[in-house]
């Protein structure tokens, strides 16, 4: 079996975009159960020097649509970078999802020996071949922010676990 960029892109994206949607479920229910302020939420970060619960999220969502726009050779929408509450931080997930879903197959399967120009800061830019960039520079940027919001939440008292992270897995039987 051969694996497709698009499969090792958007469907990773939505594969984990999709449970972080449940996750800040659990969050607004677990801020609600305990008077938690949810407001704290979006003040919420590892170290001081690191961002906050809004901007991982925000970040997560960034790689996901620029990376994926970069690889189909298309222009990805841009977000404002606004979002402070969980309502607003799953109606950001939920617009990338839609763009996810939008992306042409075939124009991003094409993406993958294209010569990606990206930015890795405010003033660098960088290129690599498409297939590198995925999955060297854009998962593991893409998962770094999502484990982030994840050990955020977890640090905040939300009761979530790694069955939580994970979602409903793709092609995942039990025995």
């Amino acid at each position: 079996m051969s694996l497709s960029l698009h499969q090792a892109s958007v469907g990773v994206f939505q594969a984990t975009l999709t449970p972080l949607l449940a996750i800040l479920d659990k969050a607004a229910a677990h801020a609600e159960a305990t008077k938690f302020d949810p407001a704290i939420y979006a003040t919420l970060r590892l170290r001081p020097n690191m961002f906050a619960l809004p901007r991982q999220v925000q970040a997560c969502c960034d790689q996901a649509k620029n990376g994926t726009a970069r690889l189909a050779g298309i222009e990805a929408p841009r977000f404002e970078d606004t979002e402070t509450t969980i309502p607003e931080l799953k109606a950001r997930i939920e617009k990338t999802l839609a763009f996810l879903g939008s992306v042409d197959k075939t124009a991003l399967e094409a993406g993958a020996e294209r010569e990606i120009n990206f930015p890795i800061g405010p003033t660098i830019k960088a290129k690599m071949k498409g297939g590198d960039y995925l999955l060297h520079f854009v998962l593991p940027n893409f998962y770094f922010h999502v484990t982030t919001a994840y050990g955020l939440l977890r640090m905040a008292g939300v009761e979530i676990g790694k069955r939580d992270f994970l979602g409903s897995i793709p092609g995942l039987t039990t025995l």
